[in-house]
């Protein structure tokens, strides 16, 4: 991979993380129209470990309010985020110990992450489809329910396969238990930072093991993922107040279809 694979595919990761479009199956697709052949996910992580620093940088605030509470029994409100978050991460910690394997090779298929970008389509519409009614944009918003978070961590485990957005889906699934559109989104943002960092102590072995990763490039990637991950961030927060989250399952089912196409005759 060279340099300028690398930082492409980190803008395209970095834009595409936290719009609702999947980040991982345009990873995959770039990697497959650009002709890479990269064994595993260790760029995809390398890359997604980029974009977290958008979102530590932008929710800096109020990760040091969850980091207060730990020691302030009166901060219930982030300790109920906190209770959420935890609650949010067990399905994905779940589904990745159980099908590791299976996601791997889900990885290798451009073809899988094209049909799994229709699937977020497909998501993205349900909300608008089912007629969910959203919540006044001027009351302050209550962090989720346990229930609520439980929905919203099914969602996300989801979306570890390539093609399937985690911030489409997570943020689909808080609006139809109820979420406030302000809360899902922003709640969807920080249920990232446990799972890419588990992800990241999952895939240490591979790490210390592999002789597929290229360390210059990626790096140049993953810097490239955090710059445009903190402008997507920004994004996809107007996005949602605008009420305009469904318009990207017309891009996400069109790719997706132009994908299956394409990788179907050339696989």
């Amino acid at each position: 991979m060279s340099y300028f694979q690398a930082i492409l595919l980190g803008i395209i990761q970095g834009l595409t993380e936290f719009l609702p479009v999947s980040s991982s199956g345009h990873l995959v697709l770039g990697q497959g129209i650009l002709g890479i052949k990269q064994s595993g996910n260790e760029f995809e992580l390398m890359v997604h470990i980029g974009t977290l620093c958008s979102v530590l940088i932008y929710f800096r605030r109020q990760l040091f309010s969850l980091f207060l509470s730990l020691f302030d029994a009166s901060r219930t409100r982030e300790r109920k985020i906190i209770l959420g978050l935890f609650i949010a991460t067990l399905p994905v910690v779940v589904v990745a110990l159980l099908f590791n394997d299976y996601i791997e090779a889900a990885f290798e298929s451009s073809l899988v992450a094209s049909a799994m970008l229709c699937v977020t389509g497909v998501i993205l519409f349900i909300p608008s489809w089912l007629k969910v009614k959203l919540q006044d944009s001027s009351i302050t918003p209550n962090p989720p329910t346990i229930l609520q978070s439980v929905v919203m961590g099914f969602f996300q485990a989801l979306a570890i396969l390539p093609g399937i957005s985690r911030s489409g889906s997570t943020i689909t699934g808080g609006l139809l238990a109820k979420v406030h559109p302000a809360m899902a989104a922003e709640f969807s943002f920080l249920m990232a930072i446990p799972a890419i960092c588990g992800a990241a102590v999952f895939k240490f072995k591979d790490f210390n093991e592999s002789t597929n990763l290229e360390w210059g490039p990626s790096i140049a990637g993953t810097f490239a993922a955090f710059l445009f991950g903190l402008i997507a961030v920004y994004l996809v927060l107007a996005t949602i107040r605008r009420g305009k989250f469904q318009y990207f399952g017309y891009y996400c089912i069109a790719v997706g279809l132009i994908g299956v196409f394409y990788f179907s005759q050339n696989p």
